[in-house]
């Protein structure tokens, strides 16, 4: 790769079509995280949770983790945090101010996953690393109320920081650079997903994808028909964990990504709708929505506007 190829690869302008879509869908699960553990608060926070803050921080001894969390013993304190944390969150999902309260949110969430330490699951994880990679996009410029001042504004102003503050729906190659850095953190958990699957037997043998099926803790639709179809789990078995393990290399070939896609949209419907993994199911596909190039997005937008306003 030449440098006039890195460049276009990582600074090319384009519309925030994909980001927006991912900063409407990733501030309305923060509220939902933030929510469920407003109403388990007294076992998450404070002197009688089950990881007391001291506990929580001898935890983290041997790294950098710190959160202010550690003095708040008040369950009143402690709720009040996390109801502003879902005001800014619901902020972030419909774009108001979108340059400030999309990394207060992930600081406070940030805040909030190290007092956690031990209740944290992958939901968690990749809403945290999206809203993180929305910190450098203008997301707000496209569906919503940011948006919706921009337009007043650029009237009345040329103010740099009012353009910044509210960004118009111009191209950006900061929107490219959150982007590409969506994709290669997708990229990474995938492939590590694999490889640590490839260390399981059932894996190679095609029984797990019928393990996970009749799995009563996980079930949420009953799939023990697979039992009858043998060959059919064993496919869904391969097939799965061939895509997540060349996800990597197979998704960047143009002719491919619809198809990495598809199977993307297959196996996390999947553990959504079968599984009782909704959250984690849907936040995954939101992710995969970084390698969706922004036209087509549009180009759905506009067919679904024109058949809504043709009927």
């Amino acid at each position: 790769m030449n440098a006039n190829s890195w460049n276009e690869f990582w600074f090319r302008p384009r519309t925030s079509h994909a980001v927006s879509l991912i900063r409407i869908a990733t501030g309305l699960m923060l509220a939902y995280i933030h929510f469920v553990w407003l109403l388990r608060a007294e076992d998450f926070f404070g002197k009688e949770s089950l990881i007391s803050n001291e506990l929580s921080r001898r935890l983290h001894t041997n790294d950098f983790a710190w959160t202010y969390l550690w003095q708040f013993e008040s369950f009143g304190l402690i709720s009040a945090h996390q109801i502003v944390a879902i005001v800014v969150s619901l902020c972030v999902s419909v774009g108001f101010l979108t340059r400030c309260v999309v990394p207060v949110a992930w600081f406070m969430t940030l805040m909030v996953c190290h007092r956690m330490t031990g209740f944290l699951f992958g939901l968690d994880q990749v809403t945290m690393w999206l809203i993180m990679y929305l910190i450098l996009a203008p997301s707000g410029s496209l569906w919503s109320i940011d948006s919706k001042i921009s337009k007043t504004l650029n009237s009345q102003t040329s103010g740099s920081f009012f353009r910044w503050l509210f960004p118009s729906s111009q191209p950006s190659s900061m929107t490219t650079v959150a982007t590409r850095l969506m994709q290669i953190h997708l990229c990474i958990v995938y492939l590590f997903g694999g490889l640590a699957k490839l260390r399981g037997e059932m894996w190679w043998d095609g029984s797990a994808m019928w393990f996970s099926a009749v799995a009563y803790e996980y079930q949420s639709l009953d799939l023990t028909w697979l039992g009858r179809w043998p060959i059919v789990a064993a496919v869904m078995t391969h097939v799965t964990v061939f895509w997540e393990t060349f996800y990597c290399f197979l998704i960047w070939r143009p002719r491919l990504r619809p198809i990495m896609l598809g199977i993307a949209l297959a196996v996390h419907g999947g553990i959504a709708l079968f599984l009782g993994m909704i959250t984690f199911g849907f936040m995954m596909i939101i992710a995969n929505l970084s390698f969706v190039e922004p036209v087509w997005i549009e180009s759905l937008i506009a067919m679904i506007s024109k058949k809504g306003s043709s009927k």
